[in-house]
């Protein structure tokens, strides 16, 4: 967009110039809120990709989770309890009161499992990094509809300025045309028209505040603060590609929709693994160690120490170990489906963007056209009007044209900004790092080693 608004919470905005409107500006003012600033609050503080973020972190663990496997189950037990015993045993009378009780340590290791723990892990890993292209993904919808609501202000703001401006000069028109009426110059169907149109304008100025509301709404929305003093919007040219070849070529190489789903496809894969090691033996290790005390008799105590070594081999278990392999086999299948469609997918949203943002760059051009053509048509129409060569009626419908215009210029301004941003986030890399916005980037690697080889504790990395 090529003006500079400031959008106080009290007041939508200031009066604006019609010819400032339309004038391509080169600087904001100082101290605005410029579109890269607001997108980096919106990727600080959107709370969609925050929450995001925190549901990435618990993905994480699952990968500590698989590799629990690896590691050795340890407890410690304890009992102690009173007998009383009466009677006699071979003649003798017994009777005699004892409090056993004994504490012991078990250690459990698994030495063999067929691969299990070892495919859980690698498909955890693939979850994680799934998961992170969908991060990347929600980020790229964050910062677009961020950089949306931006342009959106921006347009609604200079569209009720016009609306106003429109409301001025029909008011003015009106004043005239009574004036000329009342000497006998024009007839009263004139002066009718006349109000007719600026009943018409105050309606689409109550329409633009409207807009502009629900623009400002959304703008609070997504990037977290109200809008106040807005630069001007430029379009993201240059990380737009330079063919549409190259975009798709970029687009299905790296948009996280695409990777994700190969991640998918790999934790899949790994899933008929660790459904087919329900088919191996199992080696594992116990060792344990006992004190016991008034086990049969009062005062009498021993410790005892024991190492186990166990085998199992499955034969057959009614055969729900085969009917788990042959459904993680189809949902290869389908994983690997949902991966093509994906590829198509994004394939298509990128034709389809770039498709928009040529036909916008084309209207701002055909605009900025009709606009300097609707100019000298409204000046021409009201120098015949004042020798009677033109009615009032014409002089309306040609001032409505060029408002209609100008309408049509600042809505082919945002669109094409927008769109821009759409192409860019259409391939892959309308994210932080490779837009390089003002921001530090958030790091999903950070928390992953963080916890990755964690034995134990309930703290998470940030103390809570």
């Amino acid at each position: 967009m090529s003006v500079s608004v400031r959008t106080p919470a009290a007041r939508w905005a200031r009066r604006l110039s019609s010819a400032a409107v339309l004038a391509l500006a080169t600087v904001g003012p100082a101290g605005a809120e410029t579109l890269e600033s607001a997108l980096s609050r919106a990727y600080a503080a959107n709370p969609i990709l925050n929450s995001e973020r925190a549901r990435l972190r618990s993905v994480d663990e699952t990968v500590n989770q698989a590799q629990a496997g690896y590691r050795p189950t340890v407890s410690i037990d304890a009992d102690i309890g009173l007998t009383r015993t009466q009677g006699q045993v071979s003649g003798q009378r017994l009777d005699q009161t004892t409090r056993p009780g004994g504490a012991g340590i078990t250690i459990n290791q698994t030495l063999f499992n067929g691969f299990r723990t070892d495919s859980q892990t690698r498909q955890a890993e693939s979850n994680v990094l799934s998961n992170r292209e969908a991060i990347r993904l929600t980020e790229m919808t964050t910062l677009f509809n961020a950089a949306q609501s931006y342009m959106y202000v921006l347009s609604g703001t200079a569209n009720l300025e016009l609306q106003r401006n429109n409301v001025e000069v029909l008011e003015e028109q009106l004043r005239q045309t009574r004036d000329r009426f009342n000497v006998g110059e024009v007839t009263r169907t004139d002066v009718a028209q006349a109000e007719a149109r600026l009943s018409g304008a105050r309606s689409n100025v109550s329409g633009a505040e409207s807009q502009l509301r629900s623009a400002i709404a959304q703008y609070r929305q997504n990037i977290g603060v109200e809008p106040r003093q807005l630069a001007p919007g430029r379009p993201f040219d240059r990380y737009v590609p330079k063919s549409l070849e190259e975009g798709v070529e970029i687009g299905l190489r790296e948009h996280p929709q695409i990777l994700a789903s190969l991640h998918a496809v790999d934790a899949a894969e790994l899933q008929v693994k660790v459904a087919e090691s329900m088919l191996s033996p199992t080696a594992a290790i116990q060792g344990q160690v006992q004190q016991r005390y008034d086990s049969q008799f009062p005062g009498d105590n021993f410790a005892a120490a024991s190492i186990v070594g166990r085998l199992s081999i499955p034969l057959y278990q009614g055969g729900t170990e085969y009917s788990q392999i042959r459904q993680a086999k189809e949902l290869v299948g389908q994983a690997r489906l949902i991966a093509e469609r994906d590829r198509d997918s994004v394939r298509s949203v990128i034709v389809q963007a770039w498709g928009r943002l040529e036909a916008a760059k084309a209207q701002v051009l055909a605009s900025q056209a009709q606009v300097q053509a609707n100019e000298v048509a409204l000046n021409g129409v009201r120098e015949e009007a004042r020798v009677g060569q033109r009615t009032t009626l014409d002089v309306l419908n040609a001032q409505q044209e060029l408002l209609s215009s100008r309408v049509n210029l600042i809505l082919a301004q945002r669109d094409r900004v927008v769109f821009s941003y759409d192409v860019v986030q259409s391939i892959g890399r309308l994210t932080v790092r490779f837009t390089s916005l003002p921001v530090t980037p958030y790091s999903a690697k950070e928390h992953y080693d963080q916890i990755k080889d964690l034995w134990y504790g309930v703290s998470t990395p940030d103390g809570r």
